[in-house]
């Protein structure tokens, strides 16, 4: 399995608290693999969770270099500059709030349970504040497991001034508090806690002790969680589910069945295929794509989409239909050559043992979690894996099918002209060019965290740290491009930054969603730095390929301009070069929907 997401789909076993301490104990440093620096702070003990990281991240590729706070110390390492914190340099900082530690500090308070939920929450806003502005680091920020005692029983929930209470609400603010920090993420414990039952969760001997988090057993998933978060904002995300369709979208078989025979309403025997099809429905609302993949007769596996009354998924929501009598790894690879996106950001649903056995032999990458036999199980199943851990979300996430459809079409519209250049000419394109801006940082920040394949440096920005460049007074030219054509909208497709370095623009970033690939949108971009370039009196434009596993497609990207490589490290790591005299604008068949406006840039 993909070791990018494996972690999703361990079982419990997988994540025995002594396997991961002995697995981290054994693991040796590698130097070929990305480092992650990771900062535990907390009000309980985080020395647990040390190797639990160590390993975890292994596990999913990275070599994890974790920093511990003093024990109970948040603020004295937050509020201090030059504390071993920030010379640490972390890539993320944990926040640790240990239930047991605001049990003991509610019970202690001076004043009302008010005052006391209003000052937590704000101590806690201060410290994120104070962090972003000595640090970019993505900050996790815990919630608080609701405690097991209830000072008034079930009348607590009309009792404001309680613990259990104030505990929620607590929780509530934290949540809404966040949304106005980019760059905080709210680490969910309660919902761990939950998952297992606060009863087990609670080891009161471990904390009156050691000051221990939570019972050991429980460790590891809160590790995993952390990763997940972590990995999520490295461009680690599902992007599609692909789905099988008789007994899993609804029970029986259609092609014997018939329309009538399926099992699918909103109760009885129908009841778990119509819930998991609400919840697909929701997932591609919020933007991951749903891709069907049957082994069935094509016109009776959409008869269902087309007519029956209580299917909650219609044709609208599929992005990719792929219905016949070949294998499921031959038709996922084809669902992937259409979609224009890894195996490795695929999940594939099916109820049969043999197909998923199937994938996951032919095509590794593809995630292929383990159904229930019962479908009544199948959505607490998925759930458990936490799939679909996101980093962000915008506006563009919930047209994403839409544009994957209009993009299938664009295909099959192409191949109805003589060559290529005349249907780039029909499809009348058109570019906006733009500086970043409040609005679209969200979707540059996710265009970042995700692009794999067309990315000549593949280095991750959080939101914070493309705020912090967009608000940078002098040197940065950060641009996205909107494109557009008489079939639809793309939306926001590339993402580029150049900064100024002595008589050179240098490009720093530059990335483009594969859905536009062979639109010449890189050529009218190229142009358009150059212009820029020319407008600030600077001499040439210089560019760096720093090479991975996925992004060997642009590794000729600056040749094809013109560009001169001159330098090359033993990592393939290559810089290029290019004189604005020597570069000659291409042809592109894009036209510009208004001027570009040029970045601020102090001398």
């Amino acid at each position: 399995m993909n070791s990018d997401l494996r972690m999703q789909t361990e079982t419990s076993s997988n994540l025995d608290y002594c396997s991961l301490i002995s697995e981290a104990k054994h693991a040796r440093f590698d130097p070929n693999l990305p480092e992650i620096r990771i900062a535990l702070l907390g009000d309980a003990s985080t020395q647990q969770f040390v190797p639990l990281l160590k390993a975890l991240f292994r596990r999913a590729g990275f070599n994890a270099v974790v920093y511990e706070g003093p024990f109970a110390g948040i603020e004295l390492d937050v509020y201090d500059a030059d504390s071993p914190l920030y010379r640490f340099r972390p890539d993320c900082i944990a926040l640790l709030n240990a239930s047991q530690a605001l049990r003991i500090q509610y019970y202690a308070r001076p004043g009302t349970a008010a005052e006391f939920l209003q000052g937590t929450v704000e101590r806690m806003e201060r410290i994120w504040s104070a962090i972003q502005a000595r640090s970019t680091a993505l900050i996790l920020q815990s919630n608080f497991v609701l405690p097991l005692e209830r000072l008034f029983g079930n009348y607590d929930h009309k009792v404001p001034d309680s613990l259990y209470p104030v505990t929620a609400a607590m929780n509530t603010q934290i949540a809404e508090r966040s949304r106005s920090h980019a760059g905080v993420v709210v680490n969910d414990i309660e919902a761990i806690a939950s998952w297992v039952g606060r009863r087990a969760w609670f080891d009161e001997r471990l904390w009156f002790l050691a000051k221990t988090f939570c019972a050991l057993d429980h460790c590891p998933l809160v590790a995993q969680n952390m990763v997940q978060i972590v990995l999520a904002n490295r461009g680690r995300v599902v992007k599609c589910v692909i789905l099988d369709l008789d007994n899993t979208l609804w029970g029986g078989i259609v092609g014997d069945d018939g329309l009538n025979g399926i099992k699918l309403s909103s109760h009885g025997d129908g009841e778990p295929f119509h819930l998991l099809q609400s919840f697909l429905r929701e997932l591609s609302r919020r933007g991951i794509l749903l891709a069907v993949c049957s082994k069935n007769d094509s016109n009776n596996a959409m008869e269902p989409f087309l007519n029956h009354p209580e299917m909650v998924l219609k044709l609208e929501h599929i992005a990719a239909f792929v219905a016949n009598w070949d294998d499921k790894a031959q038709n996922i690879r084809r669902i992937q050559e259409l979609l224009n996106i890894g195996f490795d950001s695929m999940v594939f649903l099916d109820d049969n043992p043999f197909e998923r056995n199937l994938v996951r032999e032919l095509l590794p990458g593809v995630v292929v979690p383990e159904l229930p036999e019962d479908p009544a199980d199948y959505l607490a199943a998925i759930s458990s894996l936490n799939l679909f851990e996101t980093a962000s979300f915008s506006a563009e996430d919930l047209k994403r099918a839409q544009m994957y459809r209009v993009e299938a079409t664009r295909r099959q519209e192409q191949s109805s002209y003589a060559n290529v250049e005349e249907f780039l000419s029909s499809l009348d394109m058109r570019i906006t060019v733009e500086s970043w801006d409040d609005f679209h940082l969200p979707r540059v920040a996710q265009l970042i965290q995700r692009s794999n394949q067309f990315n000549l440096t593949t280095r991750r920005l959080s939101e914070a740290q493309c705020r912090a460049i967009m608000q940078e007074p002098a040197g940065w030219l950060p641009i996205y491009a909107k494109l557009t054509d008489r079939l639809g909208d793309h939306g926001l497709i590339s993402v580029v930054t150049c900064e100024v370095s002595g008589s050179d623009l240098a490009i720093r970033d530059w990335l483009m969603s594969c859905r536009v690939l062979a639109r010449t949108v890189e050529q009218f971009l190229m142009a358009h730095v150059f212009d820029c370039a020319r407008r600030l009196g600077l001499s040439r434009v210089t560019g760096e390929y720093v090479p991975t596993p996925k992004n060997a497609m642009v590794r000729d990207f600056f040749a094809q301009f013109g560009f001169q490589k001159i330098s090359e490290e033993a990592d393939g790591r290559t810089l290029w070069a290019l004189s604005l005299e020597t570069f000659r604008p291409p042809a592109t068949y894009i036209r510009q929907t208004q001027p570009a406006e040029l970045a601020a840039i102090g001398s």
